[in-house]
């Protein structure tokens, strides 16, 4: 009995003294920085919510896969300009004029509040926003998220360019090797609420060289641009600009274009550029029906951009020339998905 005993404490002790597991993942607060960490896949995931809710970090293995030309979120808040992943709304990229279409009628823009400007109103008002609240950051043993809120009927300013009263709520989950974005959009106006918003995500590769990547374009179709980069309603087939459209080389194309009919597969949808040996795979969810794809010759990014609807969805819907524009009934909610993978690092 007393050896029993002995070996019971002993076991006990051993245990005590041997070093804890470390969780495959957790999640971090900095300030106004929220880190998710996958121990196993080694990615650290920061959202900054007060700074318009972007992730200007996804670090893989020590190496960031996101382009944020700042040294500090106080760099960025003094002169904010698009980076990491930005969120567009109430819509994204550019509209044909200062004003707006929605259920039949026009909606113009105060151009002297100051928070919509040019003569093509472009990306919305939302992505420097501070007004996000923190609603939930916790990990568990299958992944690490936090959710954010933004109450967009609260702020008269808002409301007077959009006027369909609206919350957004946005969870940013890193779960087995990949981050996950969902967007819920809650209509409370008496109206049906259009979506037009997008993300535009700043890739880059540190393995090589934009002339070294390839791209593979999960799409049927692009749509032709007039020179102020507004879809025309045409469109043509994708291999009249990407004769390989599954190993397009980023060295021959100056992009900043949008495609539609996108190829699905259980209604998602993949775009990747792959460097030397790194990888990343953009997968939309089906509610995102286009994506941008903007990458300058000179630059060594890329954005693959999410979009509920093409550019000018909200104008070109109201001529007839789109007919993919969603809506939201009065009291419902919109949801979509996107999913950055990493691979190769």
């Amino acid at each position: 009995m007393k050896h029993a005993a002995v070996a019971l404490i002993l076991g006990i002790l051993v245990a005590l003294a041997a070093p804890a597991t470390a969780a495959e993942y957790s999640i971090r607060r900095h300030d106004d920085v929220i880190q998710l960490e996958d121990a196993t896949s080694q990615i650290v995931v920061s959202v900054a919510p007060a700074a318009g809710n972007v992730v200007f970090e996804m670090k893989v293995k020590g190496q960031n896969v996101l382009r944020f030309p700042y040294g500090s979120l106080d760099e960025f808040r003094s002169r904010p300009a698009l980076s990491g992943i930005p969120f567009l709304a109430p819509w994204a990229n550019r509209l044909d004029e200062q004003a707006f279409y929605a259920n039949g009628k026009k909606y113009a823009f105060d151009m002297e509040l100051g928070n919509v400007r040019g003569a093509h109103p472009i990306h919305g008002f939302l992505s420097y926003a501070r007004e996000w609240q923190v609603v939930e950051a916790k990990a568990d043993g299958a992944s690490a998220w936090v959710t954010s809120r933004l109450e967009v009927f609260r702020q008269p300013a808002w409301i007077a360019q959009f006027p369909f009263a609206h919350t957004i709520e946005m969870t940013h989950r890193l779960q087995d090797g990949a981050l996950e974005v969902t967007t819920r959009i809650q209509n409370l106006s008496a109206e049906a609420m259009p979506v037009a918003v997008g993300f535009h995500p700043y890739f880059q590769l540190t393995d090589s060289t934009r002339d070294q990547w390839t791209l593979s374009v999960g799409a049927r179709t692009e749509w032709v641009l007039s020179p102020d980069k507004i879809p025309t309603g045409e469109t043509r087939p994708i291999d009249q600009r990407f004769p390989n459209p599954n190993a397009a080389l980023l060295r021959d194309h100056d992009l900043d274009h949008v495609f539609g009919d996108l190829i699905r597969a259980s209604g998602r949808a993949v775009i990747s550029v792959k460097g030397k040996s790194q990888r990343l795979d953009v997968t939309l969810g089906e509610n995102y029906r286009a994506v941008v794809l903007y990458s300058p010759k000179d630059r060594d990014f890329i954005c693959v951009e999410p979009m509920a609807g093409i550019t000018d969805a909200l104008n070109l819907a109201q001529r007839g020339l789109y007919k993919e524009l969603q809506s939201i009934p009065p009291g419902g909610t919109w949801e979509a998905r996107f999913w950055v993978r990493p691979s190769g690092f």
